[in-house]
């Protein structure tokens, strides 16, 4: 253990180095830093470390307790696989941003105040742009443009409320805020931005399928999950996040089934699984607690198993096109077999890491008597198993041979998809370590015959649903087309809108100027037939009317005198 020192910050400036080290030993060192950072995490004992005052307030750099170390543990062996599936680039402004990215979303686990949450919050937004603007595209320079917008703009909001909230308590202590005011309010809706709340969430399906193939992979793992970190330990059982998180997890479900573009179906599919984890974070029991948590450790590894693999495709075929893609499972069979692994995590098949870990939400809110919230988690859960454990991998490998024929995945990538499949199934197969990092006492037992038999009763009757659907023709068919989400309202609707207003008050504009324009014309008319050279005020009088008109004016003003 070096000091207390974040193992953030080893991330952070070991990427500092990497551009200047030469071919394999930069890898080699790539490879070390996550290992470094993570025996410097199990080197430090639970407290709060590295603290110091600034204008009256306490920083805390290091705070470690059980919360902080599962979701360090998981960020280190995402950083990890992500260094490996990256080996094949050269690139060393997407290598220091992945790290610099990792680095901060660590550190910002284990920070102990708002005020070096907001300054890591941050960073993840400055960092991470760069792996989607590493595509080099127009398309991707726009996307990263307006994901930097909504990201800082997560980030201004949170500090506003940071601000209202050291003002009214004289804290910045990163402890249970609750709903309770204006200021954790804010704070709240900073949260939400990164966790892509519903109408908040369009930043995610705009900017992950135009960042590189290592790009997209990268971002699935740390920005979203930070937010889950921030809404555990802020906001447990507030009760409206059980709402927004049922309804996260449900309308994903529609998009994702017309969508062409497979790892835009990825990014829909990862906001359904972050609503999985709002859900439980709402019911606030230790249950629920562990359920969140432990989803979100594991979906860390099967989402990027399925980017990964989709990547791969893309890496080696040029095209992620649902429409374009079919039979690859003959030129690429390893990566076929490590999708199906992700695609049965993610649909909660018995023996995979998404059963063991769903199966603690959907129990907490049995338990619990949400029964509406209970039904619409079924229903998503059915939802997810259609476009991302049978679309995914059938349209990608088997749906048509559409002809395309390449090698297989590099072998830097099949080592990536290798570890996090294995992963996969060790948690799902053995849960107990997995068990044993959470934040609470976890007396579990996910292999009851009600949890299997009932799992694979919505399996085996969604698997008949999307094979009806098929057989009948009814299924939404792969096509190329532009799918119009509640990003269209910003994006489109409101740029027209104030286009339209500007235009109407140009319109108001120039009718006013007309109108004030005959009026001014009118007046000096008025003007210059009186006073003009003919007008009657300005007509030569003689003396003698002159002095006609003073003597009528005088015995006038006498008159009124007498009487």
């Amino acid at each position: 253990m070096i000091g207390s020192v974040s193992p953030g910050l080893v991330l952070i400036l070991g990427a500092l180095l990497v551009p200047f080290l030469p071919g394999k030993l930069r890898y080699a060192y790539m490879l070390a830093l996550p290992v470094l950072a993570g025996l410097q995490l199990y080197g430090l004992e639970q407290g709060n470390f590295a603290q110091t005052e600034i204008f009256g307030y306490t920083l805390t750099l290091v705070r470690v307790d059980k919360l902080s170390v599962v979701f360090g543990t998981i960020f280190l062996i995402a950083a990890f696989l992500n260094v490996i599936y990256g080996l094949h680039q050269r690139d060393a402004m997407q290598e220091v941003a992945a790290l610099v990215y990792s680095g901060a979303a660590i550190s910002a686990v284990f920070v102990g105040d708002l005020i070096s949450l907001f300054v890591f919050w941050e960073l993840t937004a400055i960092s991470s742009v760069f792996l989607i603007w590493a595509s080099r595209s127009e398309r991707a320079i726009r996307a990263g443009l307006r994901y930097l917008i909504i990201q800082v703009g997560s980030g201004v909001i949170l500090l506003a409320g940071v601000t209202l909230y050291a003002q009214q308590t004289g804290s910045i202590a990163f402890g249970h805020l609750g709903l309770t005011n204006l200021a954790t309010g804010l704070i709240l809706i900073a949260f939400g931005i990164k966790a892509a709340f519903p109408f908040l969430h369009n930043w995610l399906q705009d900017a992950y399928p135009e960042a590189t193939v290592t790009g997209t992979v990268v971002l699935s793992a740390f920005t979203t999950k930070l937010a889950i970190y921030a809404l555990v330990r802020g906001y447990p059982g507030t009760e409206i996040l059980i709402y927004i998180g049922a309804i996260m997890t449900v309308f994903p479900v529609f998009f994702a089934v017309i969508e062409n573009d497979l790892r835009r179906v990825l990014a829909y599919s990862l906001n359904n699984q972050v609503g999985f984890m709002v859900v439980g974070i709402g019911i606030g029991t230790p249950l629920a607690l562990n359920g969140a948590v432990s989803h979100a450790f594991v979906h860390i590894i099967y989402k990027s198993l399925l980017f990964m693999s989709m990547g791969a495709v893309l890496h080696r075929t040029g095209t992620i096109k649902g429409s374009e893609l079919g039979g690859l499972f003959k030129s690429m069979p390893l990566t076929t077999l490590f999708c199906i692994v992700g695609a049965a995590s993610i649909s909660a098949f018995p023996l995979f890491s998404g059963f063991v870990t769903k199966s603690l939400i959907l129990t907490a809110t049995a338990e619990q008597g949400y029964v509406i919230a209970w039904l619409v988690l079924l229903f998503a859960s059915a939802g997810v198993f259609h476009h991302s454990g049978i679309k995914i991998p059938y349209f990608a490998f088997f749906a048509h041979d559409s002809g395309l024929r390449c090698r297989e995945a590099p072998l830097n990538m099949l080592i990536a998809m290798g570890i996090a499949a294995g992963l996969c199934i060790f948690f799902g197969v053995y849960p107990d370590p997995l068990y044993a990092l959470l934040p609470y006492e976890a007396d579990y037992a996910p292999y009851t015959a009600s949890h299997v038999l009932s799992q694979l009763q919505l399996l085996l009757f969604s698997a008949l649903a999307f094979a009806l659907l098929m057989r009948t023709g009814l299924y939404p068919p792969e096509l190329r087309a532009t799918n119009l989400d509640s990003d269209w309202l910003y994006r489109k609707a409101a740029p027209a809108l104030v286009r339209r207003v500007m235009a109407l008050g140009g319109e108001v504009r120039d009718g006013a100027v007309a109108h004030a324009k005959r009026w001014l014309e009118a007046t000096f008319l008025q003007i210059h037939r009186h006073h003009g050279p003919s007008g009657i005020l300005a007509r030569t009088l003689s003396t003698g009317s002159t002095v006609l008109w003073v003597v009528v004016l005088l015995g006038l003003t006498l008159l009124m005198a007498y009487l």
